[in-house]
């Protein structure tokens, strides 16, 4: 086996890696009380405008805006859970993020966002262990008194309000399984 042949296959055996070691990470707890005790801001900023306007969201807002979806979430109504930029970072492979952001791969970028929303407004209270249908197939909710836990991601701030819906930051980027396995073979390819 040639060195460049050795080289190919172990950066894509690490990326494929990556790709799956995104449930490795711990679970952040969220303390019961953020849910259904937190009174929802009567914000008059749109789902987008609330995420500008946030510290945490600057990734997701580049993500949406390269998406072209910034008109959709900032009418209709909406639940978005939210991965924070920290979750972007930790909850990707490398390289992932900017192979999703290439205006030739718009495609998947709306199909990675569209799995983090949910029609209508859901506050955390509203959730209750099950499947919840988002724009793009269903994720698996899991309610304890310590935490709201979605697929693999932890709720870390719940009920961020906005005037068309609301938003519970993640600490992970969602992805279903067969998404995630086309992601990264297209990176591997790369």
């Amino acid at each position: 086996m040639s060195i460049t042949t050795l080289s190919k296959l172990l950066k894509n055996l690490a990326v494929i890696a990556g790709i799956f070691s995104v449930s490795a990470f711990a679970a952040v707890p969220v303390r019961a009380d953020n849910y259904g005790e937190m009174k929802m801001s009567t914000s008059n900023k749109n789902l987008v405008e609330v995420a500008v306007g946030s510290d945490s969201f600057d990734t997701l807002v580049k993500a949406v805006q390269a998406a072209g979806l910034v008109d959709t979430l900032a009418s209709g109504s909406y639940t978005v859970f939210a991965p924070t930029d920290q979750a972007f970072e930790q909850s990707l492979p490398n390289g992932a993020l900017e192979f999703l952001l290439k205006p030739e791969n718009k495609h998947l970028l709306r199909q990675v966002l569209s799995y983090h929303v949910v029609q209508g407004k859901v506050t955390s209270n509203q959730l209750s262990t099950g499947t919840v249908d988002t724009l793009n197939g269903g994720v698996a909710v899991r309610v304890t008194p310590q935490r709201v836990i979605v697929n693999n991601a932890s709720v870390t701030n719940a009920n961020i309000g906005a005037s068309n819906g609301v938003i519970h930051a993640v600490n992970r980027v969602l992805l279903p399984q067969q998404l995630r396995q086309r992601i990264a073979s297209e990176l591997a390819m790369q």
